[in-house]
């Protein structure tokens, strides 16, 4: 059994090949081919733009891949929403595609916009974002640079944006949010009633999910005699609760847990003023709850 999987091309082609390896599953392109190698016998993957990967998806030609939701909701493919994978080419933040005018103009609001031009690569979902609020505008695809048009090609644009730093060095000020989006994988229909592909498809989730999970995260470990065990397994946050086991030297003990990475500058300065020693700060690959 082979799952034919969409990898993205373009911005999230980089990311999403290094999410793979800290999962376990090392990805090889070679810039003159669309077929990715990797050390996965039961992976054949593809390079796709990720505008394109949920028709393909749809049709069945892919088994499942990695996309955006805004890219399933403009190709309004029926497709399997398996889960969202919450990084993009920059942060783990989500993007949103904005409606934007340029800093000096006079648009405040959408409805000023009426009878006015908007590029965008996301026609079909700006067309209905202007529907829904009764204002008619002739909405045209850009083929790129979008944020360089206006005002002198036309009057406003919808772009992804997941800082607003572009925008802001274009001298762009957004007026509305048209469609929050994150990055997504998408399963076939048919292939989701498939229990091998299924199953597969879950394996990876599971595996991706928790790395992500685990980027927040960070191992420690320490040792301290019994009578600090109280004090120290005190100051420790845990998932669930810190593992103590006996060393051996009479009285001691090794205390290990997993906490969050942003509480660690707090907590190893405690750990020492409550008589722990050999403290260990250590990564962690996977959290899979």
């Amino acid at each position: 059994m082979k799952l034919t999987f969409g990898i993205p091309k373009g911005s999230l082609q980089d990311a999403t090949i290094e999410l793979f390896r800290k999962a376990g599953t090392h990805i090889e392109v070679d810039s003159r081919s669309y077929f990715p190698q990797s050390d996965d016998p039961e992976l054949e993957l593809i390079l796709m733009r990720p505008q394109e990967m949920p028709r393909y998806v749809e049709q069945g030609i892919l088994d499942a891949g990695i996309t955006g939701y805004d890219w399933t909701v403009e190709n309004r493919a029926k497709v399997v929403q398996v889960c969202e994978l919450e990084y993009s080419k920059v942060s783990r933040n989500r993007c949103k595609w904005v409606l934007a005018v340029s800093e000096d103009s006079k648009f405040k609001k959408p409805s000023d916009l009426k009878n006015r031009r908007i590029a965008t690569e996301l026609v079909q979902t700006t067309k209905n974002y202007f529907k829904k609020k009764n204002i008619p505008v002739d909405v045209e695809f850009s083929w790129g640079a979008t944020e360089v048009k206006p005002p002198r090609l036309v009057d406003a644009i919808v772009d992804i944006t997941e800082t607003g730093s572009s925008l802001t060095r274009n001298r762009l000020r957004i007026i509305d949010e048209v469609l929050e989006t994150c990055t997504l994988i998408i399963a076939n229909k048919n292939t989701w009633k498939n229990k091998a592909k299924r199953h597969k498809i879950e394996n990876l989730e599971m595996l991706l999910q928790g790395t992500l999970n685990a980027e927040n995260y960070v191992g420690l470990k320490c040792n301290c005699e019994e009578k600090d065990l109280d004090k120290v397994t005190k100051i420790l946050p845990a998932l669930h609760n810190p593992t103590i086991s006996t060393l051996s030297d009479e009285g001691w003990y090794a205390v290990e847990t997993i906490l969050d990475i942003a509480q660690v500058k707090h907590i190893i300065p405690k750990l020492k003023r409550a008589s722990a020693s050999g403290i260990v700060e250590y990564p962690v690959n996977k959290i899979i709850q």
